[in-house]
């Protein structure tokens, strides 16, 4: 996320009331999760086991619960729960605004967009020209829609992301104040929920098309071209490749990559990352060659057994 306009050091740090060290008049320019943390940006750590991690990144500003020396050219603010004040700081700069009309007079709407009876249209939504926007379908706050793009009856553009931490007594939730953005002739079907990211963007990119009932989550990149088929499932902060096809029933886990050209077959489990230009199968998935000679074997097993 970024900050329009950016805010300095000594005031965020003023937001949750903490003590900091470095340069009170650094500008943070934006606020992210440490995997899309780049120089400007606020980001958190809250576990001794990423601590070198966040330390060593691109963010210039940390949020941390321990005293460490500072990084050169860094700044870190000392919090006991960075977890917590982090979400301070994401619902201080995005914070959730409601909307009293079906379409939000800050809306931009493209010529020849078309919006049916029923559809939400929320705060700060970009949508371009020659769009098919049908009944029912919630387009969440700042959310940017492409040119020639069709989202069927019932679908979430831009609901927040499945990003919890368990504590004892309480389950907190994560704040999102990310986007979803659907490039040039997008079409997402029926029933189809695309999560914004958590605190950058979920990216669907242009001419790939999704049956209906799927589930995409938080952070997630989608390239060029792909298909998935209806009951596709797709995790948080995963990356598909371009031409890409997932067929009916295809569960993604999250934190991997498909690679360019893949396909996988329906009622398979994606549990590692893909190499592309390869056919899958299976749960846990597997190139559908080698998968169907094991199930071959399988059914071979009561023979022999019977023979021994």
């Amino acid at each position: 996320m970024k900050l329009n306009p950016p805010s300095r050091l000594e005031d965020v740090a003023g937001l949750i009331n903490a003590e900091f060290q470095g340069n009170p008049d650094m500008l943070a320019t934006g606020i992210n999760e440490i995997h899309m943390a780049g120089q400007g940006d606020v980001t958190f750590v809250d576990h001794p086991k990423y601590y070198k991690k966040v330390l060593n990144s691109s963010a210039s500003i940390i949020l941390i619960n321990k005293k460490v020396e500072c990084p050169e050219r860094k700044a870190l603010i000392f919090s006991k729960d960075p977890f917590t004040d982090f979400n301070r700081l994401t619902r201080h700069f995005s914070p959730f605004t409601p909307s009293g009309q079906a379409i939000s007079p800050t809306a931009q709407i493209g010529e020849h967009t078309f919006i049916q009876p029923g559809a939400f249209i929320g705060n700060n939504v970009r949508i371009g020209k020659n769009c098919i926007i049908h009944s029912n379908v919630s387009i969440y706050d700042n959310c940017i829609i492409g040119d020639g793009v069709i989202i069927h009856a019932n679908s979430v553009i831009g609901a927040d992301g499945f990003y919890f931490q368990k504590r004892k007594k309480e389950t907190l939730k994560f704040h999102s104040c990310g986007r979803v953005i659907l490039q040039d002739h997008v079409e997402i079907g029926a029933c189809c929920t695309i999560d914004k990211g958590v605190t950058g963007d979920t990216t669907i990119s242009a001419y790939t098309k999704l049956d209906n009932h799927i589930q995409v989550g938080h952070d997630t990149y989608i390239g060029k071209y792909c298909l998935f088929a209806s009951h596709t499932a797709i995790a948080g902060v995963t990356r598909i490749e371009d031409n890409v096809i997932l067929w009916g029933q295809v569960g993604v886990n999250k934190d991997l990559v498909i690679g360019e050209g893949a396909v996988v077959l329906a009622h398979s489990g994606v549990s590692k990352s893909l190499e592309g230009h390869k056919v899958y199968f299976g749960a846990p998935v597997d190139e559908a060659r080698k998968k169907w000679k094991e199930l071959a074997a399988i059914r071979k097993l009561p023979e022999i057994i019977e023979a021994l």
